[in-house]
C-alpha cells in the first residue's frame, strides 16, 4: 500500500496521540502506532491498553489498503527534523517492510504485522449512556477539578474525576481526602441520572486535545468504558471500577464565617508567609476579624516567623484556622474570580472557597479544604 502525506500535518497528529504510549509497556506491539488505510481515509492508532487514542486523516494520493504496526518513537523522531513538505510511505504488507520517500532522500523501517495490535473495547449498545457536550464545558470541568485528584493505591476511586450526569447539571468532582472540588455546569444536561470515574490519564489526555475542538464532543459510556468522539480524534478509555463515595456529606452547610478578599493579593501573601512555615507541616495560619486578616507561619527549629496582616470583608466571629499552605496555593491558583470567598464554622472543619462571583451564569465552583489543627 501507499500513500502521500503533509510531513507538518503527520507529526501534528501522531504527537497529539503519542502522549497515551507508555513507557513502561509489556506487550512490545503498544511501542507502535497502528496504521490503517481504507480507501482515503487513513485511521492511526496509540494505545497503552487502559486508554485509546484514534486520528483520523483525509488523504488525496492513496493506492491499495492494508494495515501495519509502526514503531512510534523512531517515526515521530524522524518527522521532527523534516520542514514541510509532500512524505510517500510505500508499505510492503507481506514484509512490513515501510519505506520513506522525501525530497531529497528515502528511508527505511520496519514494521510489525498489524493483526498484532489489541482490539479496540467495544462499549455495550444496551447499557451504555449518551450526551453531546460543548468541549469549553468539558475541558473547564477537567481543568478544575483534576489538579485534586489523589494518588491512592488503596482507593483507586479516589484517583479520578467523577462524572456525574443529571436532567439539572453536569458535575465533575474530584478530592485527596484533603481537599475537594465541586465544579458544575447547568447548560451541559442529560435526560437519565449517571455518572463514571473518569481516570487521570485519559483526562489529561482530552485537556490536551480540547482547547483545538470547534464541535460538540459526543460521550458514550456503560460501566466499563468511556468514548469521547471529537473531530479528528476519539479517546476510548477503562473507567475506574468502583462507588465513589458520597462527597456532600463532607461539605458543611452551615458557616456563619464568611470573608471576601483579593484572590491575587490572599495568593501572593501565603506565598511569601509560607517559606517561613515548617517544612514538614506548611501550617500556615489565618487569624480573620473585623475586616482584617492576619496572615502568619513560623518554625521553630530554626527560629524564623513571618506575619502580614491584609484588609478584607469579614462577617463572623474572631477565627483562628490552620490549613496546609500548598493546598491553599493550589486552591487559590485554580480559582479564576478576582475576589474569593472563604466560608467556615469552626477551625476544626472544613473551610469552603468559592469565587466571590461566578464568569459565567451557568457554572457553579465549590472548593474545600481540610484545616490542620494549630498547637497553642
Amino acid at each position: 500500500m501507499k500513500f502521500v502525506v503533509s510531513s507538518t500535518d503527520l507529526l501534528s497528529h501522531l504527537s497529539a496521540i503519542s502522549k497515551v504510549i507508555s513507557s513502561k509497556s509489556t506487550m512490545p506491539i503498544l511501542d507502535n502506532f497502528l496504521f490503517l488505510l481504507n480507501d482515503t481515509d487513513l485511521t492511526i492508532t496509540a494505545s497503552d491498553l487502559e486508554s485509546t487514542l484514534i486520528t483520523h486523516m483525509e488523504l488525496d494520493n492513496t493506492e491499495g489498503e492494508g494495515t501495519i504496526a509502526v514503531p512510534a518513537r523512531l517515526l515521530i523522531d524522524t518527522l521532527k527534523e523534516f520542514p514541510e513538505q509532500p512524505l510517500t510511505f510505500q508499505i510492503n504488507t507481506d514484509t512490513y517492510g515501510v519505506e520513506i520517500f522525501s525530497d531529497n532522500g528515502k528511508y527505511s523501517i520496519v514494521g510489525q504485522s498489524g493483526e498484532d495490535f489489541p482490539e479496540l473495547p467495544e462499549i455495550s449498545e444496551e447499557e451504555s449512556t449518551s450526551i453531546t457536550v460543548g468541549p469549553k464545558v468539558l475541558l473547564k470541568g477537567i481543568e478544575k477539578t483534576l489538579f485534586a485528584t489523589a494518588d491512592d493505591e488503596l482507593r483507586p476511586v479516589m484517583n479520578g474525576i467523577y462524572v456525574e450526569l443529571s436532567p439539572e447539571n453536569m458535575g465533575f468532582v474530584a478530592s485527596d481526602a484533603h481537599k475537594l472540588v465541586r465544579y458544575r455546569r447547568s447548560d451541559a444536561v442529560s435526560e437519565f441520572e449517571s455518572s463514571f470515574i473518569l481516570p487521570k490519564k485519559p483526562a489529561g489526555l482530552l485537556r490536551n486535545l480540547l482547547p483545538k475542538e470547534e464541535y460538540d464532543v459526543k460521550l458514550e459510556f456503560d460501566n466499563k468504558n468511556a468514548q469521547f468522539t471529537l473531530t479528528n480524534y476519539k479517546l476510548i478509555c477503562r473507567l475506574v471500577e468502583g462507588n465513589y463515595p458520597s462527597y456532600n456529606s463532607v461539605i458543611p452547610k452551615n458557616n456563619p464565617n464568611k470573608m471576601v478578599i483579593d484572590r491575587l493579593t490572599f495568593y501572593n501573601t501565603v506565598k511569601r508567609v509560607s517559606v517561613f512555615s515548617n517544612q514538614a507541616s506548611n501550617l500556615i495560619k489565618l487569624n480573620i476579624n473585623d475586616n482584617q486578616l492576619v496572615v502568619s507561619a513560623q518554625d521553630i527549629d530554626f527560629s524564623i516567623s513571618a506575619v502580614e496582616r491584609l484588609s478584607c470583608e469579614y462577617d463572623g466571629e474572631e477565627i483562628e484556622i490552620g490549613f496546609k499552605s500548598t493546598f491553599l496555593l493550589e486552591i487559590l491558583s485554580n480559582i479564576s474570580a478576582s475576589d474569593v470567598k472563604m466560608e467556615m464554622s469552626d477551625p476544626s472543619r472544613a473551610g469552603l472557597l468559592l469565587p466571590a462571583e461566578t464568569e459565567e451564569d451557568a457554572e457553579d465552583v465549590l472548593m474545600l479544604l481540610m484545616p490542620m489543627m494549630i498547637n497553642a
